[in-house]
């Protein structure tokens, strides 16, 4: 009888330890969502404001001027990482996630609310690039932080599944931008979208960050609290004792975000740039694939649980340096969304095998202690360089006559992550991260 008492409460025990998992995990993605969200939307409803900034010039010119703002966000990233990464290994994952959102919903209060040329002249573009440099502040820390803490908080054995999930909800980001557009597209006229009702998206947004405040404030802490007492804990002499962990990291992120936006958000505008289509197509038909490409994420994610972390990798820098020049060329020469479609797909899948596991092999690179602000900064310089600027790169090219170049461009890069990711060790067996973090967490406002 009382063994069987025991292994009754046992098996309770880990049924209430399971669950309490899984609300850590939905609690964190849920900011992290609306974070993304938020930081992506801006991308999305270019099309409509870009000329409300910037009226000078043709279609191509406007874009440009509008993705060097985007490209403004990505570069005030690494100080997000480094400040945010700071907070998370010194005062707590929790406090960093809370602080990083109220950011975030400033910067896009702040867009919904200004003016536009017309009406201020210069100052408008300057506000523009003021609310996106802090929403690039924000952005920068929640990446770090929140891979950080999903993978903390996973259990051993499937941390590939559960971690992929911070890319479930940053594509669902992507994919609820994209959505939010759709609806007001439909009672809309595309006079009134350009006029005012690309701000709308903007004003959603804000009210979903500060949601997302008090949902944060009910996480459990993951850093124990002796790493966050470690003399070292979030400073970057701490973090510099491992340069090889940092260094690898850029060297796949490079290859990792260039090819993201190169497939997401710059896609869109591929499809109406050179594909031809109209702004509505376009849209509709990355709203499928980033729906397709969010439903990949937890699969992928269990496959490298199954074949380790390393050999994913491998495979997404090989198959990358394989499919993207044809996938972009056909894309470029189709004649309907139905043919462009599995083309994409194609790119998003090879893609996967990176995004499912990213933020997971970046933390198993660190020590708790200075973890997060390793996984962040690492990321947000490499990020910064390649990711946030792909979407000007290849405009730029496009506007020199050179579109294609920018197809090779993804193609070298891909060849620095095989590189990065041939000389990194398997982190399922020689990673910091072991199988005793996350089972001890504390309580919020612990």
């Amino acid at each position: 009888m009382a063994t069987l008492t025991h292994d009754h409460s046992a098996a309770h025990d880990e049924r209430h330890e399971a669950l309490r998992r899984v609300r850590a995990i939905v609690a964190g993605s849920s900011g992290n969502l609306v974070e993304w969200y938020d930081f992506y939307v801006y991308s999305f409803t270019a099309l409509y404001f870009a000329a409300e900034f910037f009226p000078k010039g043709d279609q191509t010119s406007q874009l440009l001027n509008a993705a060097g703002v985007f490209a403004a966000g990505f570069f005030m990233r690494p100080l997000g990482s480094w400040l945010f990464g700071w907070l998370a290994d010194k005062r707590g994952r929790r406090y960093s996630m809370m602080v990083a959102v109220l950011m975030m919903c400033g910067g896009s209060l702040l867009v919904a609310v200004l003016p536009t040329y017309a009406q201020i002249g210069v100052a408008a573009p300057a506000l523009l690039l003021l609310a996106r440099l802090i929403q690039g502040v924000s952005v920068g820390g929640e990446y770090g932080t929140a891979a950080t803490y999903l993978s903390e908080v996973a259990k051993h054995g499937r941390r590939g599944f559960y971690s992929s999930f911070q890319y479930v909800t940053l594509i669902g980001g992507q994919l609820l931008a994209t959505l939010v557009l759709i609806i007001l597209q439909q009672f809309l006229s595309d006079a009134e979208l350009r006029a005012w009702g690309w701000r709308i998206p903007f004003l959603i947004g804000a009210v979903a960050a500060v949601i997302a405040f008090y949902l944060r404030r009910s996480l459990a802490e993951t850093a124990s609290r002796a790493a966050r007492q470690h003399a070292e804990a979030g400073t970057l002499r701490g973090m510099l004792r491992y340069p090889r962990s940092f260094f690898v990291v850029m060297g796949f992120t490079a290859a990792g975000s260039l090819s993201f936006y190169a497939f997401t958000t710059y896609m869109q505008k591929y499809l109406v740039n050179t594909a031809g289509f109209n702004a509505r197509a376009a849209t509709e038909l990355m709203t499928v694939a980033l729906f397709c490409f969010m439903l990949l994420q937890p699969a992928f994610g269990l496959l490298a649980d199954l074949i380790g972390r390393r050999t994913s990798m491998l495979i997404y820098s090989v198959l990358l340096m394989i499919v993207t020049v044809p996938v972009f060329t056909a894309i470029g020469h189709a004649s309907a969304p139905s043919i462009a479609f599995p083309f994409i797909m194609v790119a998003l899948i090879c893609v996967s095998f990176y995004t499912s596991i990213s933020g997971l092999i970046k933390a198993e690179l660190f020590p708790m202690h200075v973890r997060a602000l390793g996984v962040g900064l690492s990321y947000a310089i490499a990020n910064a360089l390649f990711g946030g600027t792909a979407e000007y790169v290849a405009l730029w090219f496009k506007s020199i006559g050179h579109e294609s170049a920018f197809f090779w461009y993804v193609v070298a890069m891909a060849g620095v992550a095989f590189i990065a990711v041939f000389v990194m060790p398997d982190t399922r067996h020689r990673g910091f991260l072991t199988p005793d973090e996350g089972k001890q967490l504390e309580p919020a406002g612990g």
